[in-house]
């Protein structure tokens, strides 16, 4: 054999896994392959090239995807303190922002890629650029694999792709193909924390372009409510985005893809119920009676969007509050509590920050991160069918599979040495 393991992708997971793997077994003969000129273009532009690189609190309830039990042991393999840890061992300290999210203290994802490859550098290990993997095939005592600059033969190899988000920084779901042929089920893909689009028909969306606000939204399938989501949401020229859209975006689709027809509405009060809200009208009649409905809506909601909701209500923005009827009271309220939000897809891969679906996490040991099919065969990082919520919590996902797979892959590649004639 040529190298006891082979990695395939130098991305988050890839760099981590060869890091972690080379900590276990430091004789590990690891070559790190990815078909980019440069690692880590998705650690570069995450975050606003800032790298959100975890969250404060993280628990398998943060995903989505795979089974509960199996996430949650995968996390425990490299909780967040820990985490925090062994990248101030890099050099690399981290503070925390609202929402919990944690980024580099000098907010440069510049600097957890470097960190990640001068350690992976100091540990032995260097990354083979512009090695584009074209087929990954079991072989006698472990694989072969055929790259642009010809064939490797490892005893171990471990699949580090990414999904189809954002191909532009090299994930085109080359990987998922390579786990298909060895054995794997694929779980089908879509996009996941992706902008939406909206129905074109969707009344002055221009007025809103540019406007957040905190929203509640929920996702009804069958007449029944499937998801609730809560955040800011992003009225843009296409559609909306922002943390609250995004989180959705998984949802919507996967549900779309299942033959499903979700609605969603939004609650433009999240604070609210129906009673406190109509309280709250009567309360600012009282107190301002000769104020205007615009002026009144303006103090719980952004002006152009206030111009909306009073559009979509026929009310004209000059009626003094002392002048609303009940009727109009009450189905303003109603409206400003379940505003519909008329999806119709989202952008695509292109804009996607993560892929929901892919490898099948029941087929993969969660204390390892081997596969149950293909023995020798690893797998981490996001082509694994898990998919966390926005704030940090996939790059988590990255890190802890990344240490399970390089103890996992370290102990395989170990056995396998002393096994050798």
């Amino acid at each position: 054999m040529d190298f006891d393991a082979v990695v395939v992708g130098a991305g988050a997971a890839g760099l981590a896994a060869a890091i972690f793997t080379l900590r276990h077994d430091p004789p590990a003969r690891i070559a790190i392959v990815d078909g980019a000129r440069r690692p880590g273009a998705k650690i570069l532009v995450s975050g606003g090239s800032r790298c959100n690189v975890t969250n404060r609190v993280v628990s398998e309830k943060d995903f989505n995807g795979g089974r509960a039990a199996a996430i949650r042991t995968i996390l425990r393999a490299l909780p967040v303190s820990e985490t925090v840890a062994f990248f101030a061992e890099l050099g690399v300290p981290l503070h925390e922002e609202p929402g919990g999210k944690l980024f580099p203290d000098s907010n440069r994802s510049r600097d957890v890629l470097d960190a990640l490859l001068t350690e992976l550098n100091r540990l032995g290990g260097s990354v083979r650029s512009e090695h584009r993997v074209t087929a990954v095939r079991a072989a006698s005592g472990g694989f072969e694999l055929d790259t642009s600059r010809g064939t490797l033969r490892a005893g171990c190899v471990m699949l580090a792709t990414g999904g189809l988000s954002l191909p532009k920084t090299g994930s085109d779901g080359a990987g998922l193909a390579f786990a298909r042929t060895l054995g794997h089920t694929i779980v089908p893909t879509t996009p996941a924390l992706a902008p939406l689009l909206l129905d074109d028909g969707t009344p002055s969306s221009a007025v809103v372009s540019g406007v957040a606000a905190p929203v509640g939204l929920e996702l009804e399938v069958d007449g029944r409510i499937a998801t609730r989501i809560s955040g800011s949401m992003l009225w843009t020229h296409f559609g909306v985005s922002g943390p609250a859209a995004l989180d959705l975006s998984r949802h919507w689709l996967r549900h779309s893809l299942n033959g499903a027809q979700p609605a969603v509405t939004a609650t433009l009060q999240p604070e609210h119920t129906f009673e406190t809200l109509d309280a709250a009208w009567q309360a600012l009649g009282r107190r301002q009676p000769r104020a205007s409905l615009q002026t009144g809506l303006t103090t719980m909601l952004p002006a152009s969007l206030a111009t909306l909701v009073l559009d979509r209500q026929n009310l004209p923005p000059s009626r003094i509050l002392a002048d609303l009827t009940r009727e109009d009271r009450r189905a303003l309220v109603h409206t400003l509590l379940r505003w519909p939000v008329p999806i119709t897809g989202s952008r695509g891969y292109n804009y996607a920050e993560a892929t929901a679906g892919g490898v099948d996490l029941s087929e993969i040991d969660p204390s390892t991160m081997e596969s149950r099919r293909c023995p020798g065969l690893f797998l981490v990082g996001e082509m694994l069918d898990v998919d966390g919520r926005l704030g940090g919590f996939n790059f988590q996902w990255a890190w802890s599979s990344a240490m399970a797979g390089g103890r996992g892959l370290a102990r395989r590649s170990a056995a396998n040495r002393r096994a050798a004639p």
